[in-house]
């Protein structure tokens, strides 16, 4: 049997496992009457390094203190936001779950064929990056010098057809559950935040459009692209339109990384996380300084001062570059559903009694330097 054989082996058994593993689950029934903990939820967009916000979720559905009553996605973010509040919406906890495997599966199939894969050597050492394979760096290239109305005029995007497999959007429109979405306004560079009501394929499509790789999505003769660039989530709505004042934050993007970056892979890396972490540093900046300074009569700025903030990361996501955020392989996925998963439980481990009292994230490591000294 050759390698290539192995590993299609290797996959097959990995999904028929997981497959398992989620009808397992599904056959446990819930317990009732046990207090629960309400939170929100912000989830950060970061391509398939979205799978790890997929592992923290499928730990906190199955964890029955755990309440949620609204999500804040963008791009991958809005993809897991979309599938849990449809599934949830259909099959309650155990849907949830179930749905974002099948979406998590479903894109990792779309991916299979496709030129994006890691070069032999990386599979060789165990690298999950991109970064040397031929069809990356000619998809890098070609970016700076042609645009996505040259190479893909149809607008074509396979997680169109995902997205209508897999979420039920009547479900989702209709749902008590809130959901807030986020994209760019092409011409004004402000974000929209989309609810439940406006939530269709085109406004997740939006959410996770990157101009240099796919046309503008238009909603109502508006252009929009990635709500990274505006909100990576936004926080706003939870704050002020949720009865929870607990936001947990599902990071992928990694906030600091030690050392300086030198070569021009590492630059442009960096880059993408700061750029892609700069409007949410700006929201939690205002948090740490209503906290401290809010009038109590100022109603707006005391539900700000009020929220509690969380943090859900793993340093396991140092490990991965920008490029891997393209690398669909199903065994990564895992891998991140996996991280997510430990990072999720450790949390609970350390902080589940921080919920409803007291904010287990330190906001003054984001405030202003003005505000330190």
């Amino acid at each position: 049997m050759s390698d290539t054989d192995r590993g299609a082996v290797a996959q097959s058994d990995d999904k028929a496992k997981s497959k398992s593993m989620t009808k397992t689950k599904a056959k446990t029934p819930r317990k009732s009457g046990k207090p629960q903990k309400t939170i929100s939820l912000a989830l950060q967009g970061g391509g398939s390094h979205g799978a790890f916000t997929w592992g923290v979720l499928d730990r906190l559905l199955e964890d029955e203190e755990i309440a949620i009553e609204a999500i804040s996605g963008t791009s991958a973010g809005a993809m897991n936001a979309a599938v849990v509040t449809s599934g949830f919406a259909k099959g309650g906890h155990d849907g949830a779950r179930a749905d974002l495997e099948t979406f998590w599966q479903a894109v990792s199939e779309a991916a299979r064929y496709s030129p994006l894969q890691r070069s032999p050597i990386d599979i060789l050492f165990g690298n999950w990056s991109l970064e040397n394979s031929l069809a990356y760096m000619w998809l890098d290239m070609s970016a700076k010098m042609f645009s996505p109305y040259d190479l893909n005029p149809a607008g074509d995007n396979p997680l169109a057809a995902i997205l209508k497999d897999v979420v039920d959007f009547k479900a989702l429109n209709e749902s008590p559950a809130k959901l807030f979405i986020t994209a760019t306004n092409v011409e004004t560079g402000q974000g929209r935040v989309f609810r439940n009501p406006d939530i269709s394929v085109d406004v997740l499509l939006a959410s996770a459009c990157l101009p240099t790789i796919y046309k503008a999505i238009e909603i109502d003769g508006v252009p929009y692209w990635d709500g990274g660039y505006s909100g990576n989530p936004s926080l706003g709505p939870l704050v002020l339109e949720c009865g929870s004042d607990d936001t947990v934050l599902v990071q992928i993007n990694p906030v600091k990384r030690p050392g300086i970056p030198k070569s021009s892979r590492d630059i442009a890396n960096r880059l993408n996380e700061v750029s892609f972490n700069s409007s949410l540093m700006k929201e939690l900046r205002m948090i740490s300084i209503l906290r401290k300074d809010a009038p109590e009569h100022v109603c707006e700025a005391s539900k700000w001062g009020a929220m509690r903030m969380h943090c859900i990361a793993s340093e396991a996501m140092l490990e991965f570059d920008q490029s891997s955020k393209m690398n669909a392989e199903w065994s990564f996925m895992t891998k991140l559903r996996d991280t997510g998963r430990d990072a999720a439980s450790a949390f609970l481990t350390r902080h589940r009694r921080d919920i409803g009292v007291r904010p287990s994230l330190d906001l003054d490591l984001f405030a202003p330097d003005y505000m330190k000294q």
